[in-house]
């Protein structure tokens, strides 16, 4: 099943989330690994990936 914008979330949730795919951005531009940034902000590294390749594709 595919949810709606927001997958469901709580506002609340999503500015969360917002937060550490901010937080990643943060930790691209200076460099660091994907791992590394997944262990720190308790997300898997799949998701950092993602979160890079959109990066990536929007500087």
């Amino acid at each position: 099943m595919r949810y709606p914008q927001g997958g469901g979330l709580t506002a609340e949730r999503q500015q969360f989330r917002e937060e550490l795919r901010l937080q990643g951005a943060e930790r691209f531009a200076r460099g660091e690994g994907s791992t590394a940034i997944a262990r720190d902000l308790r997300v898997s590294v799949r998701s950092v990936q993602r979160w890079r390749h959109a990066w990536a594709e929007r500087t």
